[in-house]
């Protein structure tokens, strides 16, 4: 697979040479966060054709079966402060859709704020993570992505088998990993070359954002509230009208759109 990655990748793509391939892993993000605190270098791209332990945001895990998925991991060293990298899941949302356009022909939208969806289902996922050091800067960020590419509906497991779907079953092909991996280095090698230009990749994920104009729930902990979407800010929160007629910018928490992932 390493080898049909790289011959799918542009001669000038720069990091070739930092590419490492698991046939089984515990979890990209976790392996690479080990490489970077041995000094691994700036886009060291980790890929595996099946996770023990794959990861999502809040603690969930992530269905990682052989075969069928993308599973990799980018670790970036930015060298900047952290307060300027609080619209990386954003970057990596939208680059992660180029790279699924680019290879395929589908652009997915996004679910604020990390999930690909197709048809109202959820196509894949973002987890990025940051090291910071005594000074809040960025000492390594790890953007990972997992994606389903080839799994019919009776792939998945039977508590995730009505809000998840695959490119294969959106686009009625099957598909060729190699080829949608090689895009998406490339697009997250050029979003890495931009990640201090936020402005432009925001209004890109605007564009691809399903859940602006939509009735939402944000739910922390025990507290559940309900409002309106209204949009994403500069920093790549989302702005909510709320029923009690506040309004807030929503940075953390679960976030559900009505009449998706079985939110009525």
């Amino acid at each position: 697979m390493k080898d049909l990655i790289i011959s799918n990748l542009p001669a000038s793509y720069p990091w070739q040479g930092n590419l490492y391939y698991f046939n089984t892993i515990d979890s990209t993000n976790t392996r690479a966060k080990q490489m970077a605190a041995e000094g691994a270098p700036h886009g060291t791209v980790l890929i595996a054709d099946r996770q023990t332990g794959g990861r999502g945001r809040m603690g969930r895990s992530f269905h990682s079966p052989s075969g069928v998925g993308i599973y990799l991991s980018m670790l970036l060293r930015p060298g900047c402060p952290a307060k300027e990298l609080m619209h990386l899941t954003c970057a990596a949302a939208v680059a992660a859709a180029d790279g699924i356009q680019a290879a395929t022909g589908l652009r997915p939208g996004i679910k604020w704020t990390n999930d690909l969806v197709a048809g109202r289902k959820k196509l894949g996922g973002i987890l990025t993570e940051l090291s910071l050091d005594s000074r809040g800067n960025v000492e390594y960020a790890v953007v990972g992505i997992g994606i389903n590419c080839n799994q019919s509906a009776a792939d998945f497991p039977e508590e995730i088998k009505q809000i998840a779907t695959s490119l294969q079953l959106v686009t009625g092909k099957v598909i060729d990993r190699s080829a949608v991996i090689a895009q998406l280095l490339v697009a997250l090698q050029n979003m890495s070359e931009h990640l201090q230009a936020p402005a432009a990749t925001l209004e890109r994920y605007r564009a691809d954002c399903i859940t602006i104009g939509q009735e939402i729930s944000v739910v922390r902990g025990d507290e559940v509230r309900h409002g309106k979407a209204l949009e994403v800010d500069s920093e790549g929160a989302l702005m909510v009208a709320f029923d009690d007629g506040t309004r807030q910018a929503v940075q953390s928490g679960e976030v559900s759109v009505r009449g998706m992932y079985g939110y009525i």
